[in-house]
């Protein structure tokens, strides 16, 4: 699993109002789970949305989705906060 760091936890629940506990939770299911499967990404797309109580719209959704299956989505992700 990554290495975060507890300041990076700090920014994401700073930006989203999730805790570190929820993020760890997620990570787990994301790890048990193929996330080359179409299905799964989008199941966990929505209830990220859940959580910060933002809406995903569909074209959005599309995007996130093609990005992670095309391996487009940055390796850096402490740098995405």
């Amino acid at each position: 699993m990554f290495n975060f760091t507890d300041n990076f936890f700090n920014k994401v629940e700073k930006k989203t109002n999730v805790g570190k506990d929820t993020i760890m939770d997620l990570a787990k299911k994301l790890q048990q789970n193929d996330l080359k499967n179409e299905g799964t990404l989008r199941e966990v797309i929505q209830e990220l949305g859940k959580m910060t109580g933002k809406e995903v719209s569909k074209e959005k959704e599309d995007k996130i989705v093609a990005a992670v299956v095309n391996d487009k989505v940055p390796k850096d992700i402490d740098k995405m906060f």
